[in-house]
Formats: C-alpha cells, structure tokens, sequence
C-alpha cells in the first residue's frame, strides 16, 4: 500500500521540469567553465573528464533524485495545510540538507576513485567548499521549490476549472432528473387532483396551492445556476414545496423544523433538502405507520454545517448504497457533495438508534 502510495504522489511530469531546469542550470555551469578554461587557464586544476563526472553527471543525479523526493514531500505538506511559516523553516533546513548530502557524495566519489586516500581527506577543506557555495545552493534549491510550488497551483487551477465544468452540468442535470423523476406525473397528478378537490371546498386555498406549484416549478427551472445558495433561499423554495405536501396529506403528515437562524447567509448545495424531503416520505409512510413526522433540523457543530432530516416511519430494509443506486435525487445528492467538498463531506442515511424512524445527515464544512 505505501508503495502505492508514493507511485501515486510521484508526478513524472513535475520530475522532467525540475530535470530540464536543472539542466538548463548545468549546461550555463559547462559554458562558464569553458569560458574560464579558455581565458583563464592558469585558474583550473581539473580535466573536463573529470569534472563533467564529478561536478555535472554526478551532482545532476544527486540533486535531481533529491528534489524528486522534495516534490513528493511537499505534496504531502499542501495535503497537511501546514503554515507557510512551518513550511519555509521545513525547506530551508532541507535546503541545506541537501548541500551537505551534495558535497558529502562528491567527497565520497573522490575517495572511491582514488582521486585522494581516506589520510589526505581534510574536513576544513570540505568545509572551506560548502560553505564557498552555499548561498548558490540555497538559492538554487528554493528556485526548484518555487518551479514545484507553481506546477502544483496551475495543476489545481486546472482541476478546479475542470470540477467547476462538471458541478454545473451536473447542478442542470439534477434539474432535469428532478422533474422527470421526483416530480413525476403522478406527483403532478395528485397536486392537480388536491387543487380540483379544493376548488368546490375551499377556492381561496386552491388558488394558494397553485401558486405554490408555480413557484416551486419556477424556481427549479429558471433559479440561479450556482452550484451553493444561502440557506435562507433553499428554505424559501422548499417552501412551496412543503405547501403542496401539507395540502396533499392534510393531517397525515408533520413537518417541524429548527433551524439556527444565524446560518442562514451559510451556503448549502443548491436543492439539496427537496430531494431528501421526498425521500423521507417515500419510505417512511407504510400501513404500521399511516401518520408521518418529520424534523428538518440544521445547526453549526464544530467547523460544521450539520443539516438532519428525520422521519417517525418504518425502518429502511435498504441499504445507503442501494438507496443511492435506486434513487436518482439521492444518488445526485451524493455526486454534487463529493465534488463540492471531497473528503470534507459527510452523507448519510441510516435507522434511528432508538428504532423510532430514519434520519438523513448531511455535513458539510462552514
């Protein structure tokens, strides 16, 4: 698994930039070093064979391997959300890190290939070197950073440009799939038979109830097309929709709700509670359970929005994964919260503890 892991967190692409800026780096390094080989001959002590195996092949290896690994580490630090005070001390220490372990293989090299003997190797000398270098190095390994910083920005850029295209095809998918599925014919067909019913008994509440589907059919069609509305205008269109439902059920069915009236200007997934409003009576009503309640409750727990519908019906014999394949308004649910707040998100539909009906729990960060 944690091979998976890395192979996972390892992005070529990102390894051949930093390969190809370093690169680039070394090839201006050779050009310098021709420069002073020609013009100043008297200044080098080192053959080209040897210094484009100890200085060039050698250090490009050596850095590009450890900036591979840098890369993937600091993945993982914009995973973390870690400060960018914890992150720059973390890079820094690593910017010198990897100075050492740069001067400490190319010391090793020279021992190994008798270049010196381990009796002559000089830790002053070595040092002398380091430190003659060490601002380059830094500056260097922070210039790589910033190149990886950059390519992880436009890569989320992209992602989220890519998740914004597929949260509005699927908010106007979901708008479709509503009508033709939650709003069926025969959910049209028992509002109309209530309002006719309603014409003889009571004219003026006919009149209301069609409003009522009016506007809840207006706003699901022609409303704003963004993917998160304020709480305050999810419930306004809810509703009309609770409106037809009282009509349609009369004294059979109860709606309560207790809402924090200080998360009304939260944002909430456009539509979210019609579809779970349907469910609830969908399931919940049964021959052991002719009268239906249900509570719509949204409070703030912790760093979330915490949005509960719960219904005094029958037990589910389902479970939430064939819920979610069998309902399209669920199901639709489920897609639009993974791709609004990914791992942030909670979803789910479960029995009550005390067996007294089912709840639909919803979290979502504040």
């Amino acid at each position: 698994m944690k091979a998976l892991a890395r192979k996972k967190d390892l992005d070529l692409k990102l390894v051949l930039l930093l390969a190809g800026f370093y690169t680039f780096f070394n090839l201006i390094h050779i050009a310098k070093s021709a420069y002073l080989r020609n013009y100043y001959p008297e200044d080098i002590f080192q053959p080209w064979h040897e210094f484009l195996l100890e200085q060039v092949a050698i250090d490009w290896l050596t850095v590009v391997a450890y900036m591979t690994l840098i890369a993937i580490s600091t993945k993982r630090l914009l995973n973390k959300r870690y400060s960018w005070a914890k992150i720059i001390t973390i890079h820094t220490v690593l910017s010198l890190f990897l100075g050492v372990l740069v001067h400490f293989i190319y010391d090793l090299s020279r021992i190994l290939s008798g270049k010196i003997s381990p009796t002559e190797f000089q830790i002053e000398e070595s040092v002398r070197r380091f430190m003659s270098v060490i601002d380059l190095n830094f500056l260097i390994y922070f210039a790589m950073v910033f190149i990886i910083y950059i390519y992880f920005y436009v890569k989320q850029v992209k992602e989220s440009r890519k998740q914004r295209n597929i949260l509005e095809g699927q908010l106007v998918n979901t708008r479709v799939k509503m009508l033709s599925s939650q709003l069926q014919p025969h959910f049209l067909f028992n509002t109309l038979n209530s309002i006719s019913v309603l014409v003889d008994m009571d004219a003026a509440k006919a009149k209301d109830t069609i409003a009522d589907l009016s506007d809840f059919l207006r706003e699901s069609l022609y409303s704003s097309h963004d993917n998160e509305i304020p709480l305050e205008k999810e419930l306004r269109t809810l509703e009309y929709y609770l409106n037809i439902l009282n009509v349609r059920f009369s004294d059979h069915l109860q709606i309560r709700k207790e809402i924090d009236k200080k998360l009304l200007s939260q944002k909430v997934p456009a539509m979210l509670l019609q579809p779970l409003i349907e469910n609830s009576i969908k399931h919940g009503y049964s021959y052991e359970h002719p009268n239906l309640e249900i509570l719509i409750s949204v409070q703030a727990e912790a760093d979330c929005l915490v949005i509960k519908v719960e219904n005094s019906g029958q037990a589910l014999g389902l479970s939430q994964h064939e819920l979610l394949q069998k309902g399209i308004g669920l199901s639709n649910i489920n897609d639009r919260l993974e791709n609004l707040y990914g791992k942030d998100k909670f979803f789910e539909i479960r029995n009550k503890a005390d067996g007294s009906g089912v709840e639909t729990i919803i979290k979502i960060p504040l």
